[in-house]
């Protein structure tokens, strides 16, 4: 039990209450994206197909957690796009939307009928968020860009893993989930235009290249200037010395940052060797990633003769930035996720309540909240369609197979 369970309460409130996302996307990226607008009050209905988004299919011993976990928050609306009838009820949701959010491949929305131009001049204050792996536009436009492809080409992968074995791709979708974080920001980032009256509606070009490229900082200047292609490092660091992941007696381990002066020094300090301080070879942090091997070293001897409890508190007294390696049942028993709400248990008809992580960040003012489970394939169908209009001839035509 992590805290107080949260209940969902369908009349609350967040701060982007009132806005309306369609989003048509499907698996990780544009549900990430909706899923910080949902989760701070915008009523985000999910468009799928009969069959679903295929994030229903990610299960887990036949559990779908992944959606149930992506999909809270939202509603759904079940159309078969290939019927014209469903389409004319899509153009009726677009008419009241204040986002569109798709990931088709570039140029599936222009043979839809629905080109950004087409959207802007049905509704000139929509927010249209194009989602694709390469961006609209470009020599790899066409080319399919799930996630693993783009952690790949980014140089993300290639500055991951160890120098004598093979680049590391994630175990996680974190293409997508950097690229969501990063639309949900340029799309309140439009709203926040639209009502300034600096702007109306909009497209946003979010490629899943970009995002990831950008996390790898300043390395194309750092070729540029010295010529040089940073090179994997395990677990260590290119650019700070003490850093790495230590192993203790007990087999467990921990990691340790000493990327400021004084930190590292007194990491030199704990572990009894002082002399390293007056030493040449490690008086700035260069010359410490220099000379990294015999840095670890020196910190790994210290480690391997303490189980991981007795090391963690001596250098934690010691004021090092050091902390244990968790998997995921040691963060959901630890004291600090708990406190915190890190993970919350919410109320799940399936299971009874479902542990998944809060809502962030965290707002003191208009926080986050909890209206809305994550929705069964066109739960929401007719209830959305009376909203945007349409009568009962019109939404059984829309929904007929």
């Amino acid at each position: 039990m992590h805290g107080e369970p949260k209940h969902f309460e369908p009349a609350a409130k967040g701060p982007l209450n009132g806005i309306r996302v369609l989003d048509l996307s499907r698996l990780m990226a544009g549900n990430m994206l909706s899923l910080q607008l949902a989760d701070f009050g915008a009523d985000v209905i999910k468009v799928e197909s009969p069959d679903g988004d295929p994030l229903r299919d990610w299960k887990d011993d036949g559990h779908s957690l992944f959606w149930k976990t992506y999909g809270r928050n939202k509603r759904s609306v079940a159309l078969n796009l290939r019927h014209a009838p469903a389409m004319a009820a899509l153009r009726a949701m677009i008419d009241g939307a204040d986002v569109f959010i798709e990931n088709f491949r570039p140029g599936t929305l222009e043979t839809m009928g629905l080109a950004p131009e087409a959207l802007l001049a049905r509704n000139p204050d929509l927010i249209v968020v194009r989602i694709s792996g390469f961006g609209q536009t470009g020599p790899y436009a066409q080319l399919p860009g799930f996630g693993t492809i783009i952690e790949g080409m980014s140089g993300f992968a290639d500055r991951t893993g160890f120098p004598d074995r093979e680049p590391v791709l994630p175990p996680l979708a974190l293409a997508d989930m950097i690229a969501g974080i990063y639309g949900a920001s340029a799309t309140t980032m439009a709203l926040f235009a639209r009502q300034a009256g600096t702007a109306r509606g909009q497209v946003i070009d979010l490629s899943l290249l970009e995002p990831m490229f950008s996390i790898l900082g300043p390395e194309a200047a750092i070729h540029a200037v010295t010529g040089k292609i940073k090179q994997r490092a395990g677990s260590a660091s290119n650019t700070a010395s003490p850093r790495n992941v230590y192993r203790c007696a007990d087999g467990k381990f921990l990691a340790l940052s000493g990327s400021t002066p004084p930190v590292a020094r007194r990491i030199f300090e704990t572990i009894g060797r002082s002399d390293m301080n007056d030493d040449p070879r490690f008086a700035t942090n260069s010359d410490r990633v220099k000379h990294r091997g015999l840095v670890d070293e020196a910190i790994g001897v210290w480690f391997a003769q303490r189980d991981s409890g007795e090391a963690l508190a001596i250098m934690r007294k010691a004021g090092a930035t050091v902390g244990p390696i968790y998997n995921i049942a040691d963060a959901m028993a630890d004291a600090h996720f708990d406190e915190r709400e890190i993970i919350v248990d919410v109320d799940d008809a399936q299971f009874g309540t479902l542990p998944m992580h809060n809502i962030v960040p965290r707002l003191s003012a208009t926080p986050g909240v909890w209206r809305l489970p994550a929705p069964e394939i066109g739960q929401h169908t007719h209830e959305v369609l009376m909203e945007a209009g349409l009568d009962e001839a019109a939404i059984a035509a829309a929904v007929t197979p």
